[in-house]
């Protein structure tokens, strides 16, 4: 195959590059470097089977060849990324998501729509089914992405009953791995930042609410097993394993050898109590499952942090250099 990733220089987007590579496939990698890497994509130089376009999805694209498939992951996902982001993260999940879907149908292609377990804002249900409709206010501070991504899924499926595109969604829950940013705003970079560096280790809330992290392997494993035999209804891939957050942070300090102190913080608007996947459907339609434990995950990713550490690029905003495709 020949397919597009958009978001292709982000955590999830380069790892999913990688996969597609790996398997014997042509990748066309597109990014604008708003919140993704050029370094994430920098060992893809020189790759023949690898090309990249520098381009906002938000416009329209033309990509020159044909496409197999076309995956959208091009979206800011931490939440100060997206509250500080709010029109350009509304426009991706709209415009980017149009214009994703007409590559795919000019192309015959098979569409592959990255949506999120904020779907299903502050749940009533737990786990949570595909089935399961969600909580999210839409006028709330979180809702910029929340709902880019509920209308996402929406035209999506518009573009598989109407025109008949052959479509996937995916809703992703926390994932975490090498290639995040150091200061991306989410909990497990966070604590890891913080322990590394010395500095408190902020918890919002009691402590008490639930996440399900999934290590970026197996995240990436169950995402290529969708795309080759899912089908147009929405699945969950994530961690059906469950962490308090107070949980996590201590056993950030305990494999960072750290002791710096826990502070507490209050909670965000509408940060959700609980998250955690029904995966039913993966394992019985995929034959997925994650295989990593969160403690070897947080180990290696504790690595990966470390020689960041170490290489003084600990920062806020990604590097903008760019590569070099074959």
């Amino acid at each position: 195959m020949r397919v597009l990733i958009t978001g292709a220089a982000g955590f999830l987007g380069s790892h999913l590059c990688d996969r597609f590579l790996a398997d014997g496939h042509d990748v066309v990698g597109l990014d604008n470097y708003v919140t993704g890497n050029a370094a994430n994509l920098a060992h893809l130089s020189g790759n023949r089977a690898f090309s990249f376009i520098e381009h906002d999805i938000s416009e329209p694209l033309a990509v020159d060849g044909p496409l197999e498939g076309v995956l959208h992951f091009a979206s800011p996902a931490s939440p100060v990324d997206y509250l500080e982001l709010p029109i350009e993260t509304l426009k991706v999940g709209a415009h980017g998501t149009l214009n994703s879907l007409e590559a795919a149908r000019s192309n015959g292609a098979r569409f592959f729509m990255a949506s999120t377990s904020e779907v299903y804002g502050d749940p009533h249900e737990h786990p949570q089914r595909e089935t399961y409709w969600g909580h999210v206010n839409p006028v709330g501070p979180r809702s910029v992405y929340d709902e880019a991504k509920r209308f996402a899924e929406a035209m999506t499926m518009a573009y598989h009953t109407h025109h008949g595109v052959d479509t996937r969604i995916v809703r992703i829950f926390n994932t975490y791995g090498p290639r995040m940013r150091p200061n991306d705003g989410r909990v497990v970079t966070n604590f890891i930042v913080q322990a590394l560096t010395g500095a408190p280790i902020t918890v919002y809330g009691d402590g008490t609410q639930t996440r399900s992290f999934c290590y970026v392997d197996d995240e990436v494993e169950g995402l290529y097993r969708l795309f080759m035999k899912g089908d147009a209804n929405p699945t969950n891939i994530g961690n059906p394993v469950e962490y308090t957050v107070g949980q996590l942070a201590e056993l950030v300090r305990e494999l960072t050898g750290s002791d710096a102190p826990v502070e507490y913080r209050p909670l965000p608007t509408d940060d959700p109590k609980q998250r955690r996947p029904d995966i039913t459907r993966a394992r019985e339609m995929l034959g997925w499952e994650p295989k990593v434990h969160v403690r070897e995950g947080l180990a290696r990713t504790i690595e990966y942090f470390r020689g960041l550490a170490e290489s003084g690029v600990f920062q806020s905003r990604p590097q903008r250099e760019t590569i070099t495709p074959a």
